[in-house]
Protein backbone atom coordinates (compact mmCIF):
# COMPACT_ATOMS: atom_id res chain seq x y z
CA UNK A 1 0.00 0.00 0.00
CA UNK A 2 1.59 3.45 -1.28
CA UNK A 3 -1.18 5.65 -0.38
CA UNK A 4 -2.51 7.48 2.86
CA UNK A 5 -5.63 5.70 4.61
CA UNK A 6 -9.09 6.45 3.03
CA UNK A 7 -10.08 8.69 6.37
CA UNK A 8 -7.15 11.00 5.65
CA UNK A 9 -7.95 14.50 5.14
CA UNK A 10 -11.62 14.57 6.49
CA UNK A 11 -10.35 16.13 9.97
CA UNK A 12 -13.73 17.01 12.41
CA UNK A 13 -12.65 20.10 13.89
CA UNK A 14 -12.64 20.74 17.01
CA UNK A 15 -11.38 23.42 20.20
CA UNK A 16 -9.18 20.59 21.70
CA UNK A 17 -5.54 20.92 22.34
CA UNK A 18 -3.48 19.34 20.02
CA UNK A 19 -0.62 18.88 22.58
CA UNK A 20 0.21 14.82 22.42
CA UNK A 21 0.48 15.24 26.45
CA UNK A 22 -3.28 16.11 26.25
CA UNK A 23 -4.17 13.19 23.55
CA UNK A 24 -2.26 10.40 25.93
CA UNK A 25 -4.15 11.92 28.95
CA UNK A 26 -7.65 12.08 27.32
CA UNK A 27 -7.19 8.53 26.09
CA UNK A 28 -6.12 7.05 29.25
CA UNK A 29 -9.53 7.75 30.49
CA UNK A 30 -11.62 7.22 27.43
CA UNK A 31 -12.33 3.38 28.15
CA UNK A 32 -13.48 2.39 31.57
CA UNK A 33 -10.60 -0.75 31.46
CA UNK A 34 -7.06 -0.20 30.65
CA UNK A 35 -7.40 -3.97 28.55
CA UNK A 36 -10.52 -4.73 27.40
CA UNK A 37 -9.30 -7.38 24.32
CA UNK A 38 -11.89 -8.17 21.55
CA UNK A 39 -11.09 -6.57 17.54
CA UNK A 40 -15.03 -5.55 17.05
CA UNK A 41 -14.76 -1.97 18.47
CA UNK A 42 -11.25 -1.59 17.08
CA UNK A 43 -11.72 -3.30 13.52
CA UNK A 44 -14.48 -0.96 12.89
CA UNK A 45 -12.93 2.28 13.52
CA UNK A 46 -9.50 0.53 11.45
CA UNK A 47 -12.12 -0.17 8.72
CA UNK A 48 -13.45 3.36 8.49
CA UNK A 49 -9.83 4.43 8.19
CA UNK A 50 -9.00 2.08 5.62
CA UNK A 51 -6.29 0.83 7.66
CA UNK A 52 -7.00 -3.38 6.68
CA UNK A 53 -3.55 -3.26 5.20
CA UNK A 54 -1.58 -0.48 6.78
CA UNK A 55 1.17 -1.84 4.23
CA UNK A 56 2.24 -4.02 1.47
CA UNK A 57 3.77 -6.59 3.82
CA UNK A 58 3.14 -7.33 6.89
CA UNK A 59 5.11 -9.61 9.69
CA UNK A 60 3.47 -10.03 13.10
CA UNK A 61 5.45 -11.28 16.33
CA UNK A 62 3.63 -12.84 19.08
CA UNK A 63 5.30 -14.16 22.06
CA UNK A 64 5.70 -14.57 26.22
CA UNK A 65 8.90 -13.53 25.54
CA UNK A 66 11.56 -12.17 22.56
CA UNK A 67 8.85 -10.41 20.95
CA UNK A 68 10.21 -7.02 21.43
CA UNK A 69 13.74 -8.42 20.52
CA UNK A 70 12.61 -10.24 17.40
CA UNK A 71 10.48 -7.58 16.05
CA UNK A 72 13.89 -5.31 16.51
CA UNK A 73 16.44 -7.64 14.60
CA UNK A 74 13.29 -7.69 11.44
CA UNK A 75 13.38 -3.97 11.44
CA UNK A 76 17.27 -3.79 11.05
CA UNK A 77 17.56 -6.35 8.74
CA UNK A 78 14.29 -5.17 6.39
CA UNK A 79 16.22 -1.79 6.85
CA UNK A 80 19.66 -2.92 5.85
CA UNK A 81 18.41 -4.48 2.74
CA UNK A 82 16.93 -0.94 1.47
CA UNK A 83 13.26 -1.39 2.28
CA UNK A 84 10.85 1.12 3.97
CA UNK A 85 9.87 -0.22 7.32
CA UNK A 86 7.31 0.99 10.72
CA UNK A 87 7.82 -0.67 13.54
CA UNK A 88 5.53 -1.22 16.16
CA UNK A 89 6.14 -2.16 19.64
CA UNK A 90 5.06 -1.51 23.56
CA UNK A 91 5.58 -0.47 25.78
CA UNK A 92 7.68 2.67 26.05
CA UNK A 93 10.70 3.13 28.48
CA UNK A 94 10.79 6.68 28.52
CA UNK A 95 8.23 8.84 26.12
CA UNK A 96 5.64 7.04 24.38
CA UNK A 97 6.83 8.10 20.57
CA UNK A 98 9.48 4.93 21.57
CA UNK A 99 6.21 2.91 20.32
CA UNK A 100 6.36 3.66 16.36
CA UNK A 101 9.42 4.23 14.15
CA UNK A 102 9.35 4.01 10.78
CA UNK A 103 13.23 4.25 8.80
CA UNK A 104 14.44 3.63 12.50
CA UNK A 105 13.30 6.29 14.02
CA UNK A 106 10.77 7.43 16.52
CA UNK A 107 7.78 9.18 15.37
CA UNK A 108 7.44 12.99 15.87
CA UNK A 109 4.96 14.35 18.29
CA UNK A 110 3.43 16.42 15.53
CA UNK A 111 2.37 13.09 13.62
CA UNK A 112 0.85 11.39 16.23
CA UNK A 113 -1.12 14.10 16.97
CA UNK A 114 -2.28 13.81 13.41
CA UNK A 115 -2.73 10.60 13.64
CA UNK A 116 -5.02 10.58 16.80
CA UNK A 117 -6.88 13.36 15.00
CA UNK A 118 -8.01 11.15 12.52
CA UNK A 119 -8.75 8.17 14.79
CA UNK A 120 -11.17 10.67 16.85
CA UNK A 121 -12.85 11.71 13.57
CA UNK A 122 -13.35 8.53 12.65
CA UNK A 123 -14.24 6.47 15.68
CA UNK A 124 -18.00 7.59 16.08
CA UNK A 125 -19.07 5.97 19.21
CA UNK A 126 -16.51 3.23 20.27
CA UNK A 127 -14.58 3.37 22.74
CA UNK A 128 -11.19 2.27 22.26
CA UNK A 129 -8.75 1.53 25.02
CA UNK A 130 -5.08 2.90 25.26
CA UNK A 131 -3.32 0.33 23.39
CA UNK A 132 -5.96 0.23 20.94
CA UNK A 133 -5.61 4.23 19.84
CA UNK A 134 -1.43 3.20 20.13
CA UNK A 135 -2.03 0.35 17.56
CA UNK A 136 -4.40 2.44 14.90
CA UNK A 137 -2.38 5.47 15.41
CA UNK A 138 0.61 3.17 14.45
CA UNK A 139 -1.25 1.28 11.32
CA UNK A 140 -2.49 5.22 10.54
CA UNK A 141 1.26 6.20 10.13
CA UNK A 142 2.61 3.31 8.20
CA UNK A 143 -0.08 4.12 5.69
CA UNK A 144 0.31 7.72 5.22
CA UNK A 145 3.91 7.27 4.66
CA UNK A 146 3.57 4.42 2.35
CA UNK A 147 6.27 2.01 4.43
CA UNK A 148 6.46 -1.29 2.23
CA UNK A 149 7.33 -3.09 5.85
CA UNK A 150 5.01 -2.90 8.67
CA UNK A 151 6.37 -5.31 11.53
CA UNK A 152 3.96 -4.90 14.61
CA UNK A 153 4.75 -6.91 18.20
CA UNK A 154 1.34 -8.12 19.67
CA UNK A 155 0.60 -6.44 22.88
CA UNK A 156 -1.08 -8.84 24.38
CA UNK A 157 -1.98 -12.53 23.52
CA UNK A 158 -2.41 -12.34 20.11
CA UNK A 159 -6.04 -13.69 19.07
CA UNK A 160 -7.70 -10.88 20.41
CA UNK A 161 -4.90 -8.39 20.65
CA UNK A 162 -5.71 -4.96 18.59
CA UNK A 163 -2.42 -5.70 16.47
CA UNK A 164 -4.42 -8.72 15.32
CA UNK A 165 -7.08 -6.71 13.14
CA UNK A 166 -4.20 -6.75 10.48
CA UNK A 167 -3.85 -10.45 8.55
CA UNK A 168 -0.32 -10.88 8.48
CA UNK A 169 1.68 -12.38 5.28
CA UNK A 170 4.11 -14.28 8.02
CA UNK A 171 3.44 -14.49 11.93
CA UNK A 172 5.95 -15.20 14.34
CA UNK A 173 5.73 -17.03 17.80
CA UNK A 174 8.46 -16.68 19.77
CA UNK A 175 7.79 -18.54 23.31
CA UNK A 176 4.80 -19.64 25.18
CA UNK A 177 5.18 -18.94 29.06
CA UNK A 178 2.52 -18.89 31.91
CA UNK A 179 1.81 -15.12 32.53
CA UNK A 180 -0.78 -12.86 31.65
CA UNK A 181 -3.12 -15.63 33.11
CA UNK A 182 -5.70 -13.59 33.95
CA UNK A 183 -6.67 -12.84 30.25
CA UNK A 184 -5.14 -15.71 28.38
CA UNK A 185 -5.71 -18.79 30.70
CA UNK A 186 -3.81 -21.25 33.22
CA UNK A 187 -2.21 -23.19 31.38
CA UNK A 188 0.42 -23.47 28.67
CA UNK A 189 -2.27 -25.24 26.03
CA UNK A 190 -4.56 -22.65 26.40
CA UNK A 191 -2.24 -19.57 26.52
CA UNK A 192 -0.47 -20.79 23.11
CA UNK A 193 -4.33 -21.22 21.70
CA UNK A 194 -4.70 -17.42 22.33
CA UNK A 195 -1.09 -16.31 21.14
CA UNK A 196 -1.63 -18.94 17.89
CA UNK A 197 -4.61 -16.37 16.41
CA UNK A 198 -1.64 -14.50 14.32
CA UNK A 199 -1.25 -17.28 12.14
CA UNK A 200 -3.46 -17.33 9.08
CA UNK A 201 -4.19 -20.02 6.06
CA UNK A 202 -1.45 -20.66 3.82
CA UNK A 203 0.49 -18.12 5.17
CA UNK A 204 3.71 -18.54 7.08
CA UNK A 205 3.54 -19.43 11.17
CA UNK A 206 7.33 -19.37 12.29
CA UNK A 207 8.45 -20.53 15.65
CA UNK A 208 11.32 -19.51 17.23
CA UNK A 209 11.46 -22.75 19.50
CA UNK A 210 10.06 -26.41 18.74
CA UNK A 211 9.03 -26.44 22.54
CA UNK A 212 5.62 -25.12 21.40
CA UNK A 213 2.75 -26.59 23.51
CA UNK A 214 0.30 -29.40 21.49
CA UNK A 215 -2.00 -26.04 21.45
CA UNK A 216 0.00 -23.93 18.75
CA UNK A 217 0.81 -27.01 16.46
CA UNK A 218 -3.32 -27.92 16.01
CA UNK A 219 -4.11 -24.26 15.31
CA UNK A 220 -1.33 -24.41 12.87
CA UNK A 221 -2.92 -27.52 11.45
CA UNK A 222 -6.44 -26.37 11.82
CA UNK A 223 -5.89 -23.17 9.90
CA UNK A 224 -3.51 -24.35 7.20
CA UNK A 225 -0.71 -22.20 7.97
CA UNK A 226 2.76 -22.98 6.60
CA UNK A 227 4.71 -24.09 9.68
CA UNK A 228 8.96 -23.11 9.74
CA UNK A 229 10.19 -24.45 13.11
CA UNK A 230 13.26 -24.01 14.74
CA UNK A 231 16.15 -26.46 14.53
CA UNK A 232 14.14 -28.61 11.67
CA UNK A 233 13.23 -25.74 8.93
CA UNK A 234 15.66 -23.40 9.79
CA UNK A 235 19.10 -23.51 11.58
CA UNK A 236 21.97 -21.69 13.14
CA UNK A 237 25.09 -22.24 14.93
CA UNK A 238 27.56 -20.87 17.00
CA UNK A 239 30.83 -20.37 17.38
CA UNK A 240 33.90 -20.46 20.24
CA UNK A 241 34.13 -17.19 19.48
CA UNK A 242 30.67 -15.85 19.39
CA UNK A 243 30.22 -15.24 15.64
CA UNK A 244 27.52 -17.82 14.04
CA UNK A 245 26.11 -19.22 10.87
CA UNK A 246 22.43 -19.48 9.78
CA UNK A 247 20.73 -21.65 7.86
CA UNK A 248 17.30 -21.29 6.12
CA UNK A 249 15.59 -22.17 2.77
CA UNK A 250 16.67 -19.89 0.74
CA UNK A 251 19.56 -17.65 2.59
CA UNK A 252 23.14 -19.48 4.07
CA UNK A 253 24.80 -17.13 5.67
CA UNK A 254 28.30 -17.88 7.63
CA UNK A 255 30.67 -16.14 9.89
CA UNK A 256 28.04 -13.15 11.21
CA UNK A 257 28.73 -10.81 14.37
CA UNK A 258 26.63 -11.51 17.40
CA UNK A 259 23.74 -9.36 17.82
CA UNK A 260 24.40 -5.97 19.28
CA UNK A 261 21.88 -6.95 21.96
CA UNK A 262 23.90 -9.15 24.55
CA UNK A 263 22.43 -12.46 25.53
CA UNK A 264 22.62 -15.86 23.76
CA UNK A 265 18.84 -15.87 23.55
CA UNK A 266 19.65 -12.76 20.48
CA UNK A 267 21.07 -15.66 18.33
CA UNK A 268 17.06 -17.53 18.36
CA UNK A 269 15.57 -14.03 18.26
CA UNK A 270 17.64 -12.92 14.94
CA UNK A 271 17.23 -16.15 13.49
CA UNK A 272 13.66 -16.20 13.86
CA UNK A 273 13.40 -12.88 12.37
CA UNK A 274 15.40 -14.03 9.15
CA UNK A 275 13.38 -16.95 8.56
CA UNK A 276 10.26 -15.09 8.58
CA UNK A 277 11.79 -12.55 5.86
CA UNK A 278 12.67 -15.63 3.80
CA UNK A 279 9.25 -17.23 4.42
CA UNK A 280 7.87 -14.47 2.69
CA UNK A 281 9.21 -16.11 -0.66
CA UNK A 282 6.92 -18.30 -0.70
CA UNK A 283 3.20 -16.55 -1.07
CA UNK A 284 1.57 -13.50 -2.38
CA UNK A 285 4.83 -10.97 -1.17
CA UNK A 286 7.43 -13.52 -3.29
CA UNK A 287 7.93 -10.26 -5.40
CA UNK A 288 8.77 -7.88 -3.00
CA UNK A 289 10.95 -9.59 -0.80
CA UNK A 290 12.79 -10.79 -3.78
CA UNK A 291 14.99 -7.67 -3.77
CA UNK A 292 15.45 -7.94 -0.36
CA UNK A 293 16.95 -11.43 0.04
CA UNK A 294 18.68 -10.49 -2.82
CA UNK A 295 20.67 -8.08 -0.39
CA UNK A 296 20.76 -9.95 2.18
CA UNK A 297 24.29 -11.41 2.28
CA UNK A 298 26.86 -12.08 5.05
CA UNK A 299 27.93 -8.45 5.02
CA UNK A 300 24.39 -6.82 5.24
CA UNK A 301 23.06 -9.19 7.45
CA UNK A 302 26.19 -8.42 9.80
CA UNK A 303 25.49 -4.71 9.47
CA UNK A 304 22.12 -5.48 10.57
CA UNK A 305 22.94 -7.23 13.54
CA UNK A 306 25.57 -4.18 14.43
CA UNK A 307 22.71 -1.82 14.12
CA UNK A 308 19.71 -3.67 16.15
CA UNK A 309 18.65 -1.17 19.56
CA UNK A 310 16.40 -2.00 21.85
CA UNK A 311 16.45 -0.45 25.20
CA UNK A 312 16.34 -2.67 28.60
CA UNK A 313 17.12 -6.31 27.54
CA UNK A 314 20.12 -7.30 28.61
CA UNK A 315 21.46 -4.14 28.53
CA UNK A 316 24.87 -3.35 30.15
CA UNK A 317 26.58 -0.29 31.01
CA UNK A 318 29.96 -0.82 31.80
CA UNK A 319 32.25 0.80 34.71
CA UNK A 320 33.69 0.29 37.82
CA UNK A 321 30.31 -1.04 38.83
CA UNK A 322 28.60 -2.60 36.13
CA UNK A 323 24.85 -2.13 35.23
CA UNK A 324 22.49 -4.64 33.83
CA UNK A 325 19.20 -3.84 32.76
CA UNK A 326 16.65 -6.13 31.80
CA UNK A 327 12.72 -6.22 31.70
CA UNK A 328 12.26 -9.75 32.73
CA UNK A 329 9.10 -9.49 34.07
CA UNK A 330 7.31 -13.20 34.11
CA UNK A 331 9.36 -16.29 35.56
CA UNK A 332 10.44 -17.69 32.36
CA UNK A 333 11.97 -14.04 31.43
CA UNK A 334 13.52 -14.13 34.83
CA UNK A 335 14.98 -17.94 34.02
CA UNK A 336 16.68 -16.74 30.84
CA UNK A 337 18.18 -13.62 32.33
CA UNK A 338 19.74 -15.49 35.86
CA UNK A 339 20.65 -17.71 33.10
CA UNK A 340 22.62 -15.06 30.98
CA UNK A 341 24.48 -13.39 34.45
CA UNK A 342 25.43 -16.90 35.64
CA UNK A 343 27.17 -17.50 32.42
CA UNK A 344 28.41 -14.15 32.22
CA UNK A 345 30.26 -14.14 35.49
CA UNK A 346 30.87 -11.25 38.42
CA UNK A 347 33.98 -10.42 40.51
CA UNK A 348 32.30 -9.15 42.94
CA UNK A 349 28.83 -9.19 44.46
CA UNK A 350 25.21 -8.81 42.52
CA UNK A 351 22.87 -6.17 44.20
CA UNK A 352 19.44 -6.15 42.41
CA UNK A 353 17.28 -3.42 42.69
CA UNK A 354 13.95 -4.92 41.50
CA UNK A 355 10.32 -3.62 41.25
CA UNK A 356 7.37 -6.10 40.27
CA UNK A 357 3.72 -5.27 38.99
CA UNK A 358 1.00 -6.65 41.50
CA UNK A 359 -0.28 -9.26 38.98
CA UNK A 360 2.97 -10.40 38.16
CA UNK A 361 4.32 -13.86 39.66
CA UNK A 362 7.11 -12.38 42.19
CA UNK A 363 8.04 -15.43 44.10
CA UNK A 364 8.55 -17.21 40.86
CA UNK A 365 10.31 -14.11 39.32
CA UNK A 366 12.13 -13.98 43.03
CA UNK A 367 13.23 -17.52 42.81
CA UNK A 368 14.96 -17.44 39.16
CA UNK A 369 17.08 -14.61 40.36
CA UNK A 370 17.79 -15.41 43.75
CA UNK A 371 20.43 -17.95 42.51
CA UNK A 372 22.61 -14.86 41.72
CA UNK A 373 21.79 -12.15 43.48
CA UNK A 374 23.43 -11.49 47.24
CA UNK A 375 21.69 -8.21 48.18
CA UNK A 376 18.17 -6.94 47.11
CA UNK A 377 17.02 -3.56 46.95
CA UNK A 378 12.79 -3.51 46.46
CA UNK A 379 11.22 -0.29 45.14
CA UNK A 380 7.84 1.20 44.82
CA UNK A 381 6.51 1.31 41.77
CA UNK A 382 3.65 3.72 41.44
CA UNK A 383 1.76 2.96 38.58
CA UNK A 384 -1.72 0.88 37.58
CA UNK A 385 -0.84 -2.23 38.80
CA UNK A 386 1.91 -1.36 40.82
CA UNK A 387 2.33 -2.39 44.25
CA UNK A 388 5.02 -1.00 47.42
CA UNK A 389 8.37 -2.11 48.08
CA UNK A 390 6.88 -3.47 51.46
CA UNK A 391 4.38 -5.80 49.59
CA UNK A 392 6.56 -6.86 47.53
CA UNK A 393 9.39 -8.24 50.00
CA UNK A 394 6.22 -10.08 51.83
CA UNK A 395 6.18 -11.88 48.43
CA UNK A 396 9.35 -12.54 48.46
CA UNK A 397 10.52 -13.31 51.84
CA UNK A 398 11.26 -16.77 51.37
CA UNK A 399 13.44 -15.85 48.40
CA UNK A 400 15.26 -12.48 49.63
CA UNK A 401 15.82 -12.48 53.00
CA UNK A 402 16.45 -9.06 54.46
CA UNK A 403 15.88 -6.74 51.80
CA UNK A 404 16.19 -3.01 51.13
CA UNK A 405 12.93 -0.99 50.72
CA UNK A 406 12.42 2.38 48.92
CA UNK A 407 9.68 3.99 47.34
CA UNK A 408 11.20 4.48 44.34
CA UNK A 409 13.06 3.12 41.80
CA UNK A 410 15.85 6.24 41.65
CA UNK A 411 15.74 5.91 45.49
CA UNK A 412 16.57 2.62 45.07
CA UNK A 413 19.46 2.87 42.16
CA UNK A 414 21.13 5.55 44.80
CA UNK A 415 21.53 2.99 47.36
CA UNK A 416 22.85 0.42 45.12
CA UNK A 417 25.01 3.06 43.68
CA UNK A 418 26.55 3.62 46.92
CA UNK A 419 26.35 0.07 48.46
CA UNK A 420 28.42 -1.39 45.06
CA UNK A 421 32.31 -1.92 45.24
CA UNK A 422 34.58 -2.22 42.33
CA UNK A 423 33.84 -5.11 40.75
CA UNK A 424 30.65 -5.59 41.67
CA UNK A 425 27.34 -5.39 39.82
CA UNK A 426 23.91 -4.14 39.77
CA UNK A 427 20.87 -5.35 38.26
CA UNK A 428 17.42 -3.73 37.87
CA UNK A 429 14.55 -5.95 36.57
CA UNK A 430 11.55 -6.62 37.30
CA UNK A 431 9.42 -4.89 35.17
CA UNK A 432 9.32 -2.10 32.12
CA UNK A 433 8.40 0.31 35.07
CA UNK A 434 11.09 -0.43 36.91
CA UNK A 435 14.06 -0.51 33.84
CA UNK A 436 12.52 2.98 32.81
CA UNK A 437 13.09 5.08 35.47
CA UNK A 438 16.69 3.26 35.85
CA UNK A 439 17.57 4.31 32.55
CA UNK A 440 16.70 7.41 32.91
CA UNK A 441 18.70 8.07 36.44
CA UNK A 442 21.20 6.38 34.91
CA UNK A 443 21.25 9.05 32.10
CA UNK A 444 22.40 6.27 29.21
CA UNK A 445 18.78 5.93 27.14
CA UNK A 446 19.11 6.90 23.93
CA UNK A 447 15.79 7.27 21.57
CA UNK A 448 18.10 6.88 18.34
Amino acid sequence: MSGAPSGRGRIAKTNMSESLEYWLTRQQAAHPHTIDLGLERVSAVARRLGLERPAATVITVAGTNGKGSTATHAEALLLAAGASVGLFTSPHFIRYNERIRIQGREIDDAALVSAFEHIEAARGAETLTFFEYNTLAALWLFAERGVQFAVLEVGLGGRLDATNLVDADAAVLCSVGLDHRDWLGETLDQIGAEKAGIFRPDRPAVLATAHMPASVYAAIDRLGARPLVAERDYHWQVAADGRWSYQGARLQLVDLPPSRLQGDIQYRNAAAALAAIESLAGGPAAARVAPVLAALDARTVGSALGAVRLAGRFQVVPGEVEWILDIAHNPPAAEVFAAELARRGCRGRTLAVVGILGDKDAPEIGGALARVVDEWFLCTLAVPRGIDAGVLAQRLKSVAPAPRLFDSVADACAAARVAARPGDRVIVCGSVYTVGPALDWLGVYSSQ
